[in-house]
Parts: structure tokens; C-alpha cells; sequence
């Protein structure tokens, strides 16, 4: 999995470093931004909603450990960077965090990715595990889960206006804008809708939401829908469609 993840230590050449170790031993670690201090890295956190932070403890105004003056909420994962501190070490340790010390040791950098990798995909799962037994509850299936941005994220089928196949794939277009590429192919969707009325197969290539219709033209075949999406209707589906609209 592609994981994203920011450095925030007041030395350049540390930083450099860790990039450097990170892109030869963990190319699947992504530095997307780094940081010379706390609230330039809060700032850059708020923005880039990473995975990952590697944070220095030691820097000036504010010391790495700080940074829980600035969330409510800490929703990604921390790996703090050291230098030598018994009594931080031990503190480490005690709360299950984990941390790397300067000189970065390589296979300890492995070690530290390892354990974030495992714990990212558990949440991943967590997620799954959710939207199942929701599901189950419920005795129908009210969210989906995709990949957004190298996260997962649930969806509510309510949310989808269309869906469009992209060869063995399908596009999900929302009702906020967003796009999400799902692996499975339109007869998966297909099947997915059977029980949701509001959901007509328009095309070969299109499944729309009949109540995100807007306006559709009879002559071009095209069906205008919320959010600015135009989906295609086939002329062998244009009475039926009629009929529910």
C-alpha cells in the first residue's frame, strides 16, 4: 500500500536524509512534505492529511511531543525521531510508540515501516469490518468502501449519482464531485442496485441515479445530472427510462 507521510525535523540535513533512506528502503513510503518546525508541520498536516508523520522531538519553540496542542484529534500515525534519550525511549516504549534514533539505523527504519504498514492496513479492515456488519444489520447494503487518495473511505449508496464502466473497471461519480475508480466491472453495480428502484441501467456503459436527473434530451440521448455528470441513454432503454422519470 502507498502511504503517505511528512517529515518535520528543524535540520535540513536530517530531513535529507530520511528522505534518501526512505526512498531507497521503503518505496512504498511517500514523502509528500517536509518541515523545518511544529507549526509549519501542523499547518502542512491540516493540508496534506498524511498517514504518517516523522517528527523530530528536539526543536526549537516548540518540541515535537507538542504537537497534540494543536489536534483534537491525532488521526494519523506518528513515528518520532530522536537522538539518544533514555528517559524518552522508555516513555516510547511504555505507550506502545514507536520512534527511531539519529543515526537512523536502516533495518530499524524497516522494522518501523513493517509495524506502520500492518497497522494502516488493520485500519483499513477496521473500515470493512464496519461497512459489513452494518450491512448485515441491516439487512442491506447502505455503503461501499473505495480507495481515496491512497486511504479508504466508506460511501453511502444514497451518495452515488452514476456509475460509469471503464473497461474492467467503473467509475463512482458522487453527488459532492468526487470520483472514485472501483475494480470491479457495471455488472457488479448491476447487481449491487437490484433492489434499489432509484437505480436504472441507462446504457451499456452507464448506471444512473433516476433521482439526481436533471433534464435529458430525447434527440442527443443524454441524460443531465446533478453535479454537472452527463450519462449516456440508449435508444433501446429511452421508453423505459421515460416511463420512470
Amino acid at each position: 500500500m502507498k502511504i503517505k507521510s511528512i517529515i518535520i525535523d528543524d535540520e535540513r540535513r536530517a530531513r535529507g536524509i530520511l528522505r534518501k533512506l526512505l526512498a531507497s528502503n521503503a518505496p512504498n513510503v511517500e514523502v509528500v512534505e517536509e518541515a523545518g518546525n511544529l507549526k509549519d508541520g501542523v499547518e502542512l498536516i491540516r493540508q496534506c492529511n498524511p498517514d504518517v508523520v516523522f517528527l523530530d522531538i528536539d526543536m526549537p519553540n516548540y518540541a515535537g511531543h507538542e504537537i497534540g496542542k494543536f489536534f483534537d484529534k491525532i488521526d494519523f500515525e506518528i513515528i518520532f525521531v530522536t537522538a539518544y534519550d533514555s528517559f524518552a525511549i522508555k516513555a516510547f516504549e511504555m505507550a506502545a510508540i514507536d520512534y527511531l534514533l539519529k543515526p537512523i539505523d536502516i533495518s530499524r527504519l524497516n522494522e518501523a515501516v513493517d509495524k506502520l504498514t500492518s497497522k494502516l492496513e488493520t485500519r483499513e479492515n477496521e473500515l470493512n469490518y464496519k461497512v459489513l456488519l452494518d450491512s448485515l444489520e441491516n439487512k442491506e447494503s447502505q455503503t461501499i468502501v473505495v480507495s481515496f487518495k491512497g486511504n479508504k473511505k466508506a460511501i453511502k449508496l444514497s451518495e452515488i449519482v452514476a456509475v460509469e464502466a471503464s473497461s474492467a473497471y467503473s467509475i463512482i461519480h458522487t453527488k459532492s464531485g468526487e470520483e472514485y475508480l472501483y475494480s470491479r466491472n457495471l455488472k457488479f453495480f448491476e447487481d449491487l442496485f437490484e433492489d434499489m428502484v432509484e437505480f436504472f441501467r441507462s446504457h451499456k456503459s452507464w448506471i444512473i441515479n433516476t433521482k439526481s436527473v436533471s433534464s435529458f434530451s430525447k434527440s442527443k440521448l443524454i441524460i443531465q445530472l446533478d453535479s454537472g455528470i452527463e450519462a449516456k441513454l440508449s435508444k433501446f432503454k429511452k421508453g423505459e427510462f421515460i416511463k420512470l422519470v
